[in-house]
């Protein structure tokens, strides 16, 4: 069970599965020319300080539900206990829906159901909204977003995710959404307990254009990206745990023996990047901090290169699995060769943790999978970097009326119900019999829950970043234990929490860096070729895009702490 995992990147996986989710708006979108409006608020930029202040919402914790383990460092929520359906709270009293209908589009990874099926009857009946779905294929969706939102025909509700926020698609979110501020902004919220229990942080990234346009899905600001490994066979083998790429780099050494089929790792550029203290690249503008004065991006820095070395010489010295020297890590589930010993670590979102013991839990007892601290590149500390409060967010069209964004809010207020209540169990997991049974405290959903409850009413807004596997509590408790460990040596860079829209002329600026990256570390390439790539963006626009961000950082101060 994994009902809310605890970051972006990982809430994002979650959703998907094992789908892989489009990054970018295909051909600059030119169905979206037409999708500004004239009172729509800025299209470029950001809102912060005293103005972004006004528009949130106040934040009042809630109190229905107490998790075993409480954030701490900017970590999740932890629930380790059984789940005792008897015992699970009321979050949401009385229903404030009024009875009228809803429509919502949203991105779905895997087979839409039926329209009129048990769970969509049930959570309408508890909210009492009539929510009619328009499920889009996850793996496309920015294609049908972009279409949608160029044309006349704007559903009630469009759930946006945050790696869809390319091209002109934050333009026409300004411009087509409603602004939300009269119905949640200050005291107005604490007509929605729920939504007010939302971090503040996740709030301010839903501010766009000026004004407080979405309903976000929180999540932590910790890393979603763990280095895992199979903790059976370092214990077998004796291997210790490495606190530094030196020692990283003598263990796989010693772990690989291509003649057994056994590497030590896939390939480990995400860990590089946060070993040598790289500024986050899953966000434009997470990838630029002030450095002695001088917004600097982090293609621009010592550290990003050190690691790009550092993952090419694992790779040169044979000690990755060969999968990923062919450019398969990524894109294959790396499950059952994990499984099978073939390779000991690689780094991948905190959910495969428990995604991989549930898997394995059956047919390989011995099995233990389990996260590696993040290390200094030279044996201290490392500097990771926050990651934004909120990656998805539901927005309402500004045509709406009072009632139906009424309704709109009275739907969110259910679906971001805390872990441990009545209004989160129907949420995540439909009705009990026809959708979940109970067993020993642990939830499990049937054939049909497996079919009906999926990625719909968690997509409208969800409770703050939390961790609860019941099966596996010991999982729980060291996800949420190693965010708090590596939370404590996270660092906010200048724009964190900001919700900043860049001009479309730099929208295409760095597409060929991920590539290069891995051609590089694969040997395909060489570092002077990045250093090339980069002097050559610094003059296609990356100056003049630094001068952007430096009057933004000049008008709203910095939330680097």
């Amino acid at each position: 069970m994994t009902p809310n995992a605890a970051s972006g990147p990982s809430r994002r996986k979650f959703l998907a599965s094992t789908a892989a989710a489009t990054a970018a708006v295909a051909g600059g979108m030119p169905l979206l020319s037409a999708c500004g409006g004239s009172d729509g608020g800025s299209r470029e930029g950001t809102t912060s300080g005293k103005d972004a202040g006004k528009l949130l919402p106040a934040y009042v914790a809630g109190n229905v539900v107490t998790p075993d383990i409480p954030s701490r460092n900017g970590s999740a929520v932890g629930f380790t206990s059984r789940l005792d359906l008897a015992d699970l709270k009321t979050s949401v009293p009385e229903k404030l829906g009024k009875g009228g209908e809803v429509t919502v589009m949203s991105p779905f990874w895997g087979s839409p159901p039926k329209e009129d099926n048990a769970y969509y009857r049930a959570m309408n009946d508890l909210i009492g909204v009539d929510v009619s779905w328009q499920n889009q294929d996850g793996n496309t969706y920015d294609q049908k977003l972009g279409a949608v939102l160029a044309s006349s025909e704007v559903p009630d509700v469009v759930v946006v995710p945050g790696w869809n926020m390319t091209g002109k698609i934050p333009s026409a979110v300004i411009g087509k959404f409603a602004d939300l501020g009269p119905y949640l902004s200050g005291d107005a919220v604490k007509e929605y307990p729920n939504l007010a229990a939302i971090p503040t942080d996740a709030w301010r990234r839903s501010i766009f254009g000026g004004k407080l346009r979405g309903l976000p899905m929180p999540s932590s600001y910790v890393t979603g990206i763990v280095p895992l490994y199979r903790q059976d066979i370092f214990e077998k083998e004796g291997y210790e745990v490495p606190r530094s790429c030196d020692a990283f780099m003598a263990l796989a050494k010693e772990a690989t023996n291509a003649r057994a089929k056994r590497w030590a790792c896939l390939d480990m550029k995400w860990t590089a990047f946060n070993a040598f203290g790289v500024l986050s690249g899953n966000e434009k503008s997470l990838g630029w901090n002030e450095v002695d004065g001088k917004l600097v991006h982090r293609i621009e820095t010592d550290e990003y290169l050190e690691a790009l070395e550092w993952t090419r010489k694992l790779f040169a010295a044979g000690v990755v699995h060969p999968d990923a020297e062919l450019g398969k890590s990524n894109a294959a589930d790396p499950g059952p060769k994990f499984a099978a010993g073939e390779f000991l670590i690689y780094n991948q979102d905190t959910s495969q943790w428990w995604s991989r013991t549930a898997e394995q839990a059956a047919q390989n007892p011995e099995f233990r999978i389990w996260g590696m601290d993040i290390f200094g590149h030279d044996g201290g500390d490392p500097t990771l970097w926050a990651q934004n409060p909120a990656s998805i967010f539901a927005f309402v069209n500004k045509k709406a009326s009072e009632s139906v964004i009424r309704d709109v809010l009275a739907v969110a207020n259910v679906t971001a119900a805390p872990y441990g209540t009545k209004e989160y169990m129907a949420t995540n997991y439909g009705v009990e019999g026809t959708h979940y049974t109970v067993r020993d405290g642990v939830p499990t959903k049937t054939e049909q829950g497996n079919i009906d409850v999926m990625n719909a009413f968690v997509m409208v807004a969800s409770p703050a970043a939390t961790i609860a596997h019941p099966d596996f509590p010991e999982v729980a408790k060291g996800q949420v234990e190693w965010q708090q460990r590596m939370g404590a040596v996270t660092r906010k860079p200048a724009f964190y929490g900001m919700q900043i829209t860049e001009p479309a002329r730099y929208t295409n600026l760095a597409n060929d860096f991920e590539q290069l990256e891995d051609d590089i570390v694969r040997g395909r390439k060489r570092i002077g070729d990045m250093q090339q790539a980069v002097s050559d963006w610094k003059s296609k626009g990356g100056n003049e895009l630094r001068d952007w961000y430096q009057k933004i950082l000049d008008e709203n101060g910095t939330a680097a702490s």
